[in-house]
């Protein structure tokens, strides 16, 4: 593609949007940045890149900007809005910043998406990569945009690379060496505007690849491994609950993989991640490092020692008797239902955020069989109240420190405090990791005023 001489209009000036307007500047592009933030919000980094010649327009979406453009980038996130979709209808390209840097890249790609598990595979994958030798980058959502690599990139390179629907959306050629669909649930249906269009966006992971492909399937998950039929790549499946001919799955307690001889890994006992899904990620990542070329015997060593990652039920304290467990990451029903089927203890439950316009009605059976109580914060607390129907005793509360006091109050020695909230973090903080730091300042809070009273239960 050449870019040189090209009107090119950013959406979006985060971390990838920077990204993208160094990668074009020094391309010779003419780029241009539309944001809905004010300019002051963007901080002093706009004045560095207006001396590269870009221009900035903020507070708002012009709508001549994106008619006008010979290409738009998109920043992960920003919604189909009546402005790239005018564009879209005149024929002006969209692509996304994982296209862009694909149509430019050296070395091989493996692609991860899913509804939940993709920073915790992602992060797997990539840590039994570099310890097995192998010239990986963690990219995409959980790291660096992929495209700040194009310029240093070499043949040997392989980028471990974290996919959303937002990012997927907008590719047209984007194929990885080796790609892995995790799971499919109701997810962002407030962006796609339906659960068809949702996964029309993340089969587009799988649907470009041919023969020398490899796509990683969960097998069971119906809704993903019906796409097995959708690919010209070879499909490895992997499975909590049935032997496979090629894959990965547990036989006599241990992770194996299958691609001819069987390899045994790691037992599934000695895994430090906790429920069911976390074993799921872990086969997921077995699997990919195994396709990759990672020897069993490294596999193992690197498996034994992944502890999670930080908000993906994360271990905060014990307090009162009481444990308190932080999985903000959970912004999704089937993500909530996961966190719960974790534990073996009643459990006093924290929902609430930003609602992605999907139904919470599943919670119930679950809800009613394993927790005690729920405390309800954000915007989604009436929806969710509504959707509980009464199964359990609820809350609310209006912050993270009464959220915390609240639940610490309704809990019982021996108790699990979760936060798996269901729903995005949006309407209060800037992202789920700023939620879940704010539960835990909350929780280690309230730990000391209980240890000054010398407080116990």
């Amino acid at each position: 593609m050449e870019l040189r001489g090209k009107n090119v209009l950013i959406v979006g000036f985060e971390r990838t949007g920077e990204a993208v307007a160094r990668f074009l500047v020094d391309r010779g592009s003419r780029v241009r940045v539309s944001d809905k933030k004010p300019a002051e919000a963007l901080g002093p980094k706009l004045r560095d890149f207006e001396a590269r010649g870009v221009v900035f327009e903020t507070g708002g979406h012009a709508a001549e900007s994106f008619l006008g453009a010979d290409l738009i980038v998109p920043s992960p996130g920003v919604p189909p809005i009546p402005e790239i979709r005018a564009a879209c209808e005149r024929g002006v390209p969209v692509l996304s910043e994982i296209e862009l840097a694909y149509l430019f890249l050296r070395g091989r790609i493996v692609g991860i998406t899913g509804s939940n598990g993709k920073s915790t595979t992602t992060t797997l994958v990539h840590r039994i990569l570099k310890d097995a030798g192998c010239r990986a980058r963690l990219v995409g959502n959980i790291g660096y945009p992929l495209i700040s690599f194009v310029d240093k990139s070499q043949d040997d390179d392989v980028y471990v690379t974290e996919l959303s629907s937002f990012q997927l959306e907008y590719t047209e050629r984007f194929t990885p060496a080796v790609a892995a669909l995790l799971n499919l649930s109701e997810n962002h249906l407030d962006w796609h505007g339906s659960f068809e269009s949702y996964v029309a966006a993340k089969k587009k992971l799988l649907t470009r690849m041919g023969p020398e492909g490899r796509a990683v399937l969960n097998r069971d998950d119906a809704r993903v491994w019906g796409l097995a039929r959708e690919t010209s790549a070879r499909v490895y499946g992997f499975s909590r609950k049935r032997r496979l001919a090629r894959g990965a799955d547990i036989e006599d307690g241990r992770v194996v993989v299958r691609d001819g001889k069987p390899e045994k890994i790691v037992p599934a006992s000695s895994l430090r991640l906790p429920g069911a899904h976390n074993l799921e990620n872990v086969l997921a990542a077995a699997l990919i490092g195994h396709l990759c070329g990672a020897p069993a015997a490294s596999m193992a060593r690197t498996i034994r020692d992944f502890r999670g990652l930080e908000h993906r039920l994360e271990d905060v304290l014990r307090a009162g008797g009481v444990r308190f467990v932080n999985d903000s990451k959970a912004t999704t029903v089937d993500a909530t239902l996961k966190a719960l089927a974790s534990f073996d203890r009643p459990i006093v439950l924290i929902l609430g955020g930003r609602g992605k316009g999907g139904d919470f009605a599943p919670l119930r059976p679950e809800v009613k069989r394993r927790v005690r109580a729920a405390v309800l914060v954000g915007e989604a607390a009436d929806k969710i109240e509504k959707a509980l129907g009464g199964v359990v005793p609820v809350c609310r509360a209006a912050n993270y420190r009464e959220v915390v006091r609240t639940a610490f109050g309704l809990a019982r020695r021996g108790d699990v405090v979760l936060l798996a909230p269901a729903a995005t973090s949006w309407d209060m903080f800037k992202n789920f990791e700023e939620r879940g730091r704010t539960f835990k300042r909350e929780v280690r809070l309230l730990a000391a005023s209980l240890r000054r009273k010398g407080a116990g239960r």
